[in-house]
């Protein structure tokens, strides 16, 4: 899965996703009454932005150095530099909240309504309880990215290396044991991740909120009970499709491993999907091929063996933008980036593109591997790239997705387009095979990561929702979280767990404090993009046969929308680029309409459901 530091970006890296991020100390309320501002909210919103450009120099530095040389001291310079951050935003949305209801004009008004809806980690007015939270958050992170699990032969593995057994593995009991050992790193900090909903909580209560999830979900330029709502709208859309495909799925699975393994009228086993956290299944295709070597899509070896660096995968990556007639990287990317795992220390390895110094310096972390789905991660995380790049000369409170699924869904649209045909052109298969069973293969490979995400994309934020709410208590966490992935993804643990484990915690976007349901949105309108940007390319066929590469007209299309950033509400960027002012899953059905009838077909006489 691409990923997209977002604790970073939000909170220390300027006022650049959520318009809500750090400044400086001299933000502070001083010689201003406190319930009458001096200046006029135009005036504010001026300053705030240079306060904060000006601080973020500094905690951006922090945050990268803490990601890229995970020490001791690097955990102090980063806790120091969130606890300013935390303090300026504390400050700020304080601020933000006189001018509420007041007149201004329009711009102006966005601006405050953008601030005030603070950050994913609100900080409570108090200085110690914000070094407490700046302490927690910089030590989870830390704690995950060192993470390693030693076996019982001696053997030290860390995250990619587990990742890999259960990619490359299907011997059962060494899937099991690399699944387990993972889960072994994040029971250290769960006492600290409760102490962290009670800090989140109490500065969102200080933000004017109820909890943290409703400040969460108040980002949508909607009520939040009309949002939660909508999320449940677009999952009832292909909740039937991804329910077919999880029934094949498991009867794969059954004839591989046993029924007695994989009963047919239970939830899968979580380690048997080629993935540590089973939120995309893609790893498994060779289990899964319906048609048996009709058109191979082994990109992966074709990289090997044509030398593929990770240079030259990043280029790769850039070359379809470009194409499209967006500016190319500039220098500083290729000098700054961290495109391959150092050898000498400890980073965090979790993917994510950074936008430091207000769009001067633009940046991905990613220890890149020679793998297709490195390359399609290479693809999303440019994508974050470029939308800075396009929204780099607004205001920086502008500078941000339309909503956060935006800003997670521009890269992935690209890679749809990543067609056979596009592929040949790239000398990554040899030849396009055009074939119903070629198009089945195809989509298969395609469903097991798009599809079988989509329900793991939901279910994450349904469970923080409900600890931020007190629905799930400290007591509950890990029965919480593995309820809430069989009701959604009919998934199981493959063996016991209790209460001493902490199995959210074991996903980067939990101790990296990530809201996720942008994921679930950004895979949804991926596919509403795609069609869009089909259509302006002039395409005619079937949707999962078109690419937009080399389309100077859709470029522009999405280069014009990725230039608004978070100026206008997102109907507004919505409409510009797909004429549409919701978002709708129905480009999904469409995509996809040769495999769900397939499906249908396969599962006939089976028992689905769990």
């Amino acid at each position: 899965m691409q990923q997209f530091n977002h604790y970073v970006i939000l909170l220390l890296a300027a006022l650049t996703l959520s318009a809500c991020q750090p400044a400086s100390e001299t933000s502070s309320t001083t010689n201003q009454a406190p319930d009458k501002p001096v200046e006029s909210a135009a005036e504010f919103v001026e300053r705030i932005q240079q306060e904060g450009l000006e601080l973020s120099k500094e905690t951006g530095a922090a945050a990268w150095v803490r990601n890229t040389y995970i020490t001791p001291d690097t955990a102090i310079l980063a806790a120091k530099a969130g606890e300013r951050g935390l303090e300026f935003e504390s400050a700020m949305v304080a601020q933000a909240r006189k001018y509420k209801g007041s007149e201004m004009d329009p711009k102006t008004a966005r601006a405050i309504e953008l601030m005030l809806r603070g950050s994913a980690a609100p900080a409570p007015d108090d200085a110690d309880l914000r070094a407490e939270l700046a302490e927690i958050l910089t030590d989870m992170e830390g704690q995950y990215g060192a993470g390693e699990y030693c076996g019982s032969d001696g053997t030290c593995r860390q995250l990619q290396e587990l990742e890999k057994i259960l990619a490359e593995s299907t011997d059962y009991d060494a899937q099991l044991e690399a699944w387990k050992g993972w889960r072994t790193v994040s029971p250290p900090y769960r006492e600290k991740y409760q102490r962290f909903v009670e800090l989140g909580n109490q500065g969102a209560q200080d933000f004017g909120y109820d909890n943290l999830a409703e400040l969460w979900k108040s980002g949508y330029d909607m009520d939040t009970a009309d949002f939660t709502a909508e999320a449940k709208r677009l999952w009832e859309q292909v909740k039937p499709f991804y329910e077919e495909l999880h029934c094949h799925v498991r009867a794969k699975l059954g004839e591989q491993y046993g029924a007695d393994k994989v009963p047919a009228d239970q939830p899968i086993p979580a380690h048997l999907l080629g993935n540590m956290w089973s939120q995309t299944w893609d790893n498994i295709y060779d289990l899964m091929e319906p048609y048996a070597g009709v058109a191979s899509l082994d990109v992966t070896a074709a990289l090997e063996q044509q030398g593929y660096d990770e240079l030259k995968m990043t280029q790769t990556a850039e070359g379809f933008f470009t194409s499209l007639g967006l500016p190319a990287l500039p220098e500083s990317f290729y000098k700054n980036s961290m495109i391959k795992k150092p050898r000498d220390r400890n980073v965090v390895c979790h993917a994510s593109a950074w936008d430091l110094d207000n769009g001067n310096d633009p940046r991905i972390k990613q220890c890149v591997e020679i793998t297709e789905e490195q390359l399609g991660t290479l693809h999303h995380e440019l994508g974050h790239i470029y939308y800075y790049l396009m929204y780099k000369d607004l205001p920086p409170v502008f500078k941000g997705g339309a909503h956060d699924g935006f800003h997670e869904a521009i890269g992935d649209t690209i890679v749809l387009s990543m067609t056979p045909g596009y592929l040949k052109e790239k000398g990554l298969i040899d030849n396009v095979v055009e074939s119903d069973e070629a198009t089945i293969n195809k989509q298969m490979k395609l469903a097991l990561e798009k599809i079988a995400f989509l329900p793991f994309g939901k279910m994450i934020d349904e469970w923080r929702w409900k600890v931020f709410t007190g629905e799930i208590g400290p007591d509950e966490y890990n029965a919480g979280w593995w309820k809430l992935r069989e009701e959604y993804q009919g998934i199981r643990p493959p063996v016991q767990r209790t209460e001493a484990d902490f199995d959210p915690g074991a996903k980067y976007h939990i101790p990296g404090n990530t809201p996720y349901t942008r994921y679930f949105l950004s895979f949804i309108m991926q596919f509403q993009f795609h069609k869009a940007l089909c259509e302006a390319a002039g395409f005619e066929g079937h949707l999962h046969e078109c690419s937009i590469y080399n389309n100077k007209a859709a470029g522009e299309k999405l280069g014009n929308m990725l230039a608004m950033g978070q100026s206008k509400p997102w109907p507004d960027a919505m409409q510009a680029l797909t004429g549409q002012r919701d978002m709708d899953a129905s480009a999904i059905i469409d995509y996809f309409a040769p495999l769900n009838s397939w499906l249908k077909q396969q599962n006939e006489g089976r028992q689905c459901g769990w």
